[in-house]
This record gives structure tokens, C-alpha cells and sequence, in this order.
């Protein structure tokens, strides 16, 4: 097989294994969801449409409709006119996405880029990492934030 036929047939695999993996994730739009409701809930108590709309740029429609049907998955308890609270389950979503995004901010500080870059790359980007992947990331970071030393005589 050549480079071109190799390089044609990781792609193959590897889109066809993200699409496995990502049914049995939620969608891009609902991990930015249930993490701005997250957010919320921890400086307000409670995530407002409004506030939701603002943090996602989005119109309040849009929101309405989305914290129904996060309703009806059960991750969030929404009730018209008083906004939504995370469920349990929610919850533990939204938790483990600020860890992820908490991760790659760190690790794209440690790179050198500055903290607010970091955090609009992370946007980007903390939706398509694979757990092992991250669970890699996790281990260097952890190393070059306790022995800067390490890090330092790598990028010099």
C-alpha cells in the first residue's frame, strides 16, 4: 500500500471511529450548553435564558428550545419563565466538560500561549478529544507543571 493509500485509509478509520464514539457522547451544542449552564449555576444559582442566550451568543428562542429538549434528556430540570438547573446527571456532565476544558487551558499554557488565546482555542477544540488522548495530556501537564525544569530543557 503506499503513503497516499495509508494515509486515505487512517482517515476511513478514523472518522469512522469518532462517529462511534461520539453516539455515545452528547453533541458539540449540548456539551456548550451544559457547560454555560454549569457556569451559571455556580455564580447566579441558576441559568436564566437570557444569561444563556448572552454566554452563547445565541437567540433566546434557540435556548428555549434547547433547555426543553435537554428537559426531556433529563440533564437539566427547566421550568418556563425561571430558567433551568442541572440535573444529577447534568451535573456530572457539565463537571467532567470544565475538567476537559480546565486540561487543555493548562496544557496550551504550558505550550507558551497566553491565558485568554488558550481559552478561545479551547473552545474550539475540547469537544474532539478522545480520553486517552486527554488522559496523556493530563500525565505532561501534571509533569510540566511540577518540574518546570523538565519542560523548560525540552524548549530551549
Amino acid at each position: 500500500m503506499n503513503l497516499d493509500a495509508e494515509r486515505l485509509e487512517a482517515l476511513r478509520s478514523a472518522h469512522q471511529a469518532d462517529g462511534v464514539r461520539r453516539s455515545k457522547r452528547h453533541s458539540v451544542r449540548v456539551e456548550d450548553y451544559l457547560e454555560v449552564l454549569h457556569e451559571l449555576e455556580l455564580v447566579e444559582g441558576r441559568a436564566k435564558p437570557a444569561r444563556i442566550a448572552e454566554s452563547l451568543a445565541v437567540a433566546r428562542p434557540s435556548v428555549t428550545k434547547m433547555l426543553q429538549r435537554l428537559d426531556e434528556e433529563g440533564l437539566v430540570e427547566y421550568k418556563r419563565y425561571h430558567g433551568a438547573v442541572l440535573t444529577r446527571e447534568g451535573r456530572i456532565a457539565a463537571a467532567s466538560l470544565r475538567e476537559r476544558h480546565s486540561l487543555l487551558v493548562r496544557f496550551l499554557i504550558v505550550l507558551g500561549v497566553d491565558e485568554e488565546t488558550a481559552h478561545i482555542d479551547t473552545e474550539g477544540i475540547e469537544h474532539h478529544f478522545h480520553e486517552k488522548t486527554l488522559d496523556a495530556l493530563s500525565r505532561l501537564v501534571e509533569k510540566a507543571e511540577t518540574d518546570p525544569d523538565w519542560w523548560g530543557s525540552r524548549n530551549r
